[in-house]
């Protein structure tokens, strides 16, 4: 286990952290799940500065600020929709916690928490996508300092038990 990612069960949107990475639709003016979740805790001054985004493409991240999060930074990424692994789903997934992860460290985030990103309504297999998050964050960590700190946050235990078998903890 790397001693720079930690496991967590819980709600995103409580964390004190520099930056919370949202789990995105490209249009980002919010959702369902993690994505309405931040959109609601942050306040309206979330979704006027995404209008100004000009959307977001799948396996792509922008960041704004937090707004009435407690984290400083929202990180908005679009995980791809899961039609059965033949359409570079795995490589759009890892394009996310990649881009994600460079966004953090160009703000010089040291603690940055990720959702379980495409898990939900996007269909995206759980252990897949929890394989492919810890992979690109431990690839991501080995070649930056910044962050410091990755926390995979888990709303629902059977996720918590994913990661958790896959990180020895």
């Amino acid at each position: 286990m790397t001693p720079r990612i930690e496991l967590l069960q819980g709600d995103i949107t409580l964390l004190k952290v520099d930056a919370v990475v949202n789990a995105a639709n490209k249009s980002l003016l919010g959702g369902g799940g993690v994505d309405g979740a931040i959109h609601r805790a942050a306040g309206p001054g979330l979704l006027e500065v995404c209008r100004l985004l000009d959307g977001c493409q799948t396996g792509e991240a922008k960041i704004t600020k937090g707004f009435k999060l407690q984290a400083d930074y929202v990180i908005h990424t679009v995980g791809p929709v899961w039609h059965g692994g033949n359409n570079d789903e795995e490589k759009l997934l890892a394009g996310c916690y990649r881009n994600s992860l460079r966004l953090a460290s160009d703000y010089k985030c040291k603690t940055v928490a990720f959702p379980n990103i495409s898990t939900g309504i996007y269909h995206f297999p759980r252990e897949l996508a929890a394989r492919i998050a810890i992979i690109e964050t431990r690839k991501f960590l080995e070649e930056s300092q910044l962050p410091e700190k990755v926390i995979f946050i888990c709303f629902e235990k059977e996720n918590l038990d994913i990661y958790r078998q896959i990180l020895n903890m």
